[in-house]
């Protein structure tokens, strides 16, 4: 018996590990100069998927509950939306003047989206078929930048970058509820659900504004934590007791422990690292310059693997999600 297959038996394991491979989680990195998105599964921590999308793909967010990853294309002014078994666009959504940060409410059927130009953020329909508009347009400060949903999907965050503010969204009644003034230029932001507080990421005074989020009407900054220059991305790793934040200009990573708020240490040897996100036991930081993915010890902040993706690499967003079992 020889280790050559039939064609029954080879059409069989595909099928085995196409669905073996699709059950994983997978993290979605868009790529801004290749215009597209590399698919990584991270269980074997390779990319098994290349998905075109639209023209420099920058903010993205993976939805286990949606079965999709959404990803924003500034430069096509859209919204490519993957399906999670496919691994490949099945809708494109008109997205404003210059979608940038993305993300979605907790059960899988609101997409909140930044329109960079035109000062909005806009909802759709997540299940939407076909080139949907979106259910609403609220007017927000100047060039919004990061989003985030509150898993409950009462509230919406979002950065104002250029009033160095961030908005509350009432997401039932789709007004801006309240605002707080945070660092200069917030970029990015992740909200913390154990401790009700948000983090925005201030890009050019180079802290991270901790906001106090348990009365959403009256925010308020409770903490600035120092960290390297333009800090772009942030996760919660190890249980949500470490704080980790990129710095794009300063090729470094920040660790900080979520409860007290201090910086526990700085890791070097990053090349403009941009997004960020942690699974299980690792952590996974995207270099914008070297066309790649870090895959770090969350506990130590080790590096353990590089992963090749494609050309200035992103990652703006919660790029790592699994569809979840039919």
């Amino acid at each position: 018996m020889t280790g050559t297959a039939t064609p029954v038996h080879a059409g069989v394991a595909a099928m085995l590990l196409c669905a073996s491979a699709w059950a994983s989680p997978f993290a979605y990195i868009t790529n801004q100069g290749s215009h597209d998105v590399s698919v990584i599964d991270l269980a074997s921590e390779q990319v098994v998927a290349t998905v075109p999308v639209g023209r420099s793909p920058a903010g993205v967010v993976a939805s286990s509950r949606a079965g999709k990853a959404f990803v924003s294309n500034p430069d096509s002014k859209t919204i490519s939306v993957i399906d999670m078994r496919q691994q490949k666009v099945v809708n494109t959504l008109p997205a404003g003047d210059g979608p940038v940060g993305i993300d979605i409410s907790g059960d899988g059927r609101h997409l909140y989206v930044a329109d960079w130009y035109s000062s909005q953020l806009l909802v759709f329909d997540a299940q939407a078929t076909g080139a949907a508009r979106p259910l609403a347009s609220i007017a927000v400060g100047r060039a919004p930048a990061g989003v985030a949903a509150h898993p409950d999907g009462t509230t919406v965050f979002v950065a104002e970058r250029d009033d160095d503010s961030v908005a509350v969204v009432d997401a039932a009644a789709r007004r801006v509820l309240a605002r707080v003034r945070v660092g200069s230029h917030p970029f990015a932001l992740l909200y913390d659900a154990a401790r009700s507080r948000l983090y925005a990421l201030n890009v050019q005074s180079n802290d991270v504004s901790v906001v106090d989020m348990r009365d959403a009407r009256r925010p308020a900054v409770i903490a600035t934590v120092k960290v390297g220059k333009a800090p772009y991305g942030a996760a919660l790793a190890q249980g949500g007791a470490l704080l980790y934040v990129t710095n794009q200009h300063e090729d470094t990573v920040s660790v900080i422990d979520a409860d007290s708020l201090k910086l526990l240490r700085t890791l070097p040897g990053f090349a403009y690292p941009e997004g960020i996100a942690a699974h299980g036991d690792r952590v996974y930081v995207v270099n914008w310059m070297d066309d790649n993915v870090q895959v770090l010890d969350a506990a130590s902040g080790q590096k353990r693997k590089t992963i090749a993706t494609g050309q200035n690499s992103r990652g703006f967003g919660a790029f790592i999600g699994a569809p979840i079992e039919p």
